[in-house]
């Protein structure tokens, strides 16, 4: 199967999937802190992994996933009405990282300039004591 069909039903499923996730009723599951940030779909479109980012802690991250997982089925038959294919595939859902992994290294970033600055100005202070 061609990669631009592959791509292109990928890009479909982020697409719904992540309306989906809005439309869920379960609490425990917010928009404001879940977002899909990929979709890979495999050769013969009949399994697709669907990766979550979700802004909480390392429990609260297993449980929506769990949630997630649970809610497979409602998630497919959704996909089925929306997506015209003749196959719609297995969902898998993983929890991601990058989202909260790359907000860390901003933060390094970020400390390492003010650390920067910081000696700037004790050298700025310095030269001018010995002036």
């Amino acid at each position: 199967m061609s990669n631009a069909r592959i791509q292109r039903v990928s890009g479909l499923i982020k697409k719904e999937v992540s309306e989906l996730i809005r439309e869920l009723k379960d609490p425990r599951i917010s928009p404001a802190i879940t977002s899909i940030t990929d979709v890979q779909v495999s050769r013969d479109l009949s399994h697709a992994w669907v990766y979550v980012s979700i802004l909480k802690d390392e429990q609260e991250k297993e449980e929506i996933v769990s949630v997630l997982d649970k809610a497979r089925g409602f998630v497919r038959t959704e996909l089925g009405k929306r997506i015209r294919l003749r196959h719609i595939p297995e969902i898998h859902f993983i929890s991601d990282d990058s989202i909260a992994h790359g907000a860390r290294i901003d933060e390094v970033l970020k400390s390492l300039k003010q650390e920067e600055e910081k000696e700037e100005e004790e050298k700025k202070e310095k030269e001018e004591k010995e002036e």
